[in-house]
């Protein structure tokens, strides 16, 4: 077991920085939906979906961490599809007892 630095130089934890990214922008979201404005945590939501595709093409597999989930393809098009389909959702909805 190695628990210094990986090939390159690189510290370990650093590999967690993109899924770390990401949670940071759903846990925005889900303050913003605490907060009563349910409609902009969710699309901050979608936004954590989309910035987690865009990482998923610029990263290598070794440095996406928990991002990288299935083949890079299927990964980058599932993530913009639910991000943009999330954003769509919370944009579109209207009446109930939560609009503001």
């Amino acid at each position: 077991m190695n628990d210094g630095p990986q090939r390159g130089g690189k510290h370990p934890a650093l590999v967690h920085l993109p899924f770390a990214m990401v949670m940071a922008v759903v846990v925005l979201g889900l303050v913003r939906i605490i907060q009563f404005s349910w409609r902009e945590g969710t699309v901050w939501i979608g936004l954590a979906l989309l910035l987690a595709a865009g990482l998923r093409v610029l990263l290598r597999d070794e440095q996406a961490g928990l991002v990288a989930i299935r083949g890079r393809a299927v990964d980058v098009l599932l993530y913009g599809l639910f991000g943009v389909m999330v954003i769509a959702v919370a944009l579109t909805i209207e009446g109930g007892w939560l609009s503001r």
